[in-house]
């Protein structure tokens, strides 16, 4: 019989997964760890990238696959969809009976995670907790914090803001982010060394990289749900504008993203825009490499706030969706404005990089998940500090 702990993770979309996996990899080499992988909610779903593929390329074996998204991209929607994720993970993490529970960040998939474990009497474990935003997801991952036991945070702020809440000091772990151990990794290689449009496809021009170009990512704001098209139009005419080349990434799945994508397919249908490149998803090592050699990044993603920090790369942050998250010099916010947001992306394009950031870690945070998980306290009762 086995001592290793077995530790079930739980992705839920790309992000996700980009986010925890130098820590998949360090738990699955782990003398005391079994990692039981389970892939769910829009990670499966082709129209949002289905990164479950790259999951399994990177050598993963997958334990159990959750479908749970119900259609609409409505308020509605994300509810019934959290339901829907809680009876099917409880299902799931009855018949694995992992030791200990991880869930990522602040999706509200996640959620489900949180709730079907907490009930469940198996210790929860989050990664990126106490972390500041706008959004239905600052919410999330704060509720998320207090149903859980072991608090693996990616930043100093983070920590304190965790602790602050209530939780036993000893249970949060300063961890660092382990997007940026993939960050490192890139940052000491960064080269594009390979065809990109014959590799990912995607619609529209095959563009010129070589000189200056953006990437664009913005999703839809669930608090703003109803105005996610005419956000997403005022963004596509100011990239337009500039004429620059323009890689297009498609947004998540939250309240508004039918809104979004409409907009984004109207726009490339009618207006057919020479300098633009639209895609779903790409490997996010290579993604990471397009942003390193990009002018900035333009949206509304964490990506631009956590590992364009690391890499220095300018990030223009469009409306509210990140209000609040701990941030370097490399951001610049503005509003939901063509003019604004063109005159902020001009700047970019005319002004070079910025000092690195360790804000975020410096490289390392798999690894110290890993051994924080091997070796932490297992409990699911809380004495709490206020």
């Amino acid at each position: 019989m086995s001592n290793k702990r077995k530790v079930a993770v739980v992705v839920t979309a790309r992000a996700s997964y980009s986010r925890i996996k130098t820590a998949l990899k360090a738990i699955k080499e782990h003398p005391g760890l079994e990692l039981l992988l389970i892939v769910t909610a829009s990670a499966l779903l082709d129209r949002y990238g289905t990164a479950v593929k790259y999951i399994e390329d990177d050598g993963f074996d997958i334990v159990e696959r959750v479908f749970m998204v119900l259609e609409g991209e409505n308020p509605a929607s994300m509810a019934k969809t959290t339901g829907i994720g809680v009876l099917e993970l409880t299902t799931v993490f009855g018949n694995l009976r992992p030791d200990i529970v991880v869930t990522v960040a602040d999706r509200y998939e996640t959620m489900s995670t949180a709730i079907a474990a907490s009930y469940m009497n198996i210790p929860l474990a989050h990664i990126q907790g106490g972390e500041v935003s706008g959004n239905i997801d600052g919410k999330v991952r704060h509720a998320i914090t207090k149903l859980s036991d072991v608090h693996l945070v990616a930043t100093e702020k983070a920590k304190e803001r965790v602790i602050k809440m209530g939780e036993i000091p000893s249970s949060v772990f300063y961890t660092g982010c382990p997007s940026i151990d993939l960050v490192e990794e890139v940052y000491n290689s960064p080269e594009i060394n390979f065809d990109f449009f014959k590799k990912y496809g995607g619609v529209g021009n095959n563009l010129d990289l070589s000189d200056a170009y953006v990437v664009a990512l913005q999703h839809p704001v669930t608090t703003e749900f109803q105005m996610a098209k005419k956000q997403i139009e005022e963004s596509l005419f100011a990239l337009n504008d500039l004429g620059v080349p323009v890689l297009w990434f498609w947004p998540n799945l939250d309240a508004g993203a039918d809104g979004t994508s409409k907009g984004i397919r109207a726009f490339r249908e009618n207006i057919k825009p020479l300098n633009m490149h639209f895609l779903k998803n790409i490997d996010g090592c290579d993604f990471l490499r397009l942003l390193y050699s990009s002018k900035c990044i333009v949206g509304n993603s964490s990506v631009g706030i956590r590992e364009c920090a690391y890499l220095g790369v300018p990030a223009v942050n469009i409306g509210s969706r990140q209000l609040g998250r701990d941030r370097g010099g490399n951001v610049m916010d503005v509003g939901y404005g063509r003019q604004e947001i063109k005159a902020s992306v001009e700047k970019c394009i005319n002004g070079g990089k910025f000092p690195r950031s360790i804000i975020y870690g410096n490289g390392n945070a798999g690894i110290r998940i890993a051994e924080i998980l091997a070796t932490c306290e297992l409990r699911i009762d809380k004495k709490l500090t206020y």
